[in-house]
């Protein structure tokens, strides 16, 4: 089996990652577009030009799956996309966990990109998901890019301007950026109050990598022999995992999974 995931930068290691762990013998295919990223400020035209782009690099690979790591590329480019690889190569997007954070009755906030926060495809979520739940919606300047480059200073700094703008009596937030998933636990510091009940973070890696194998009809494998291997595309052309993804356990996690190389 090999799953194929796509980003413009290293939001695609929590998916990664989910994968990685639910089947460690899957082969990995991560298609990173370096000489385009980041491709939030771009139209949503030039978006999905870009992720085409990178998604048909790694359809050369000839992948059973893609999974879209990036919140931004699925709102502009998942139909594109769809409609340039399905059937033939089944196209799993990753949605912000709205519908299971407002189960849990909140009140609730989504810390999301700036670009994403008060979108109409974000409060279409809402509407549809969390009817009656309190929600705050938290634009998060400059954090997707920090953990980019794993720029420790700017990513407490904008850790804590997010958090900040959180309300107290939060007890959920929505991780609605998939580099967010990475420093998922100084989030939970940063807004976590003293003496409230611990602090609800909902991702979607774990969902994303599930419904990848669902689509497969494949089953969880955790105890599958570690011999997956693992394929770095940068803008088409072979490449290894930029210096900063090794400064995350998710990145970490992926060589010590498997060979540096691609089966032919």
């Amino acid at each position: 089996m090999k799953i194929a995931l796509m980003d413009s930068g290293i939001g695609l290691l929590a998916a990664t990652a989910a994968v990685r762990r639910l089947r460690p013998d899957a082969d990995l295919v991560l298609s990173l577009d370096p000489d385009g990223m980041p491709w939030g400020p771009r139209t949503p035209e030039d978006l999905t030009r870009r992720a085409l782009a990178v998604a048909e690099a790694a359809a050369a690979r000839r992948p059973d799956a893609l999974i879209i790591g990036c919140n931004t590329a699925t709102v502009h480019a998942l139909s594109a996309l769809r409609t340039r690889l399905e059937p033939g190569i089944p196209v799993i997007g990753t949605v912000p966990a709205i519908k299971p954070a407002a189960a849990g009755g909140g009140p609730v906030a989504i810390w999301a990109t700036p670009a994403t926060t008060g979108s109409p495809y974000q409060r279409g979520l809402i509407e549809d998901f969390a009817d009656g739940v309190q929600v705050t919606e938290v634009p998060c300047w400059g954090l997707a890019e920090a953990v980019e480059h794993a720029d420790e200073a700017a990513i407490d700094a904008a850790v804590a301007a997010a958090a900040a703008l959180t309300p107290q009596d939060v007890t959920t937030v929505v991780l609605g950026c998939t580099h967010y998933e990475l420093v998922a636990e100084r989030i939970r510091a940063a807004v976590q109050r003293p003496g409230a009940a611990p602090l609800v973070l909902h991702g979607s890696a774990g969902a994303v990598a599930a419904q990848a194998l669902r689509r497969l009809g494949e089953l969880p494998a955790p105890e599958a022999p570690a011999e997956g291997t693992l394929t770095v595309l940068l803008s088409g052309r072979e490449g290894t995992l930029p210096t900063a993804a090794l400064h995350y356990a998710e990145g970490r996690l992926l060589p010590a999974a498997g060979p540096l190389a691609d089966r032919r």
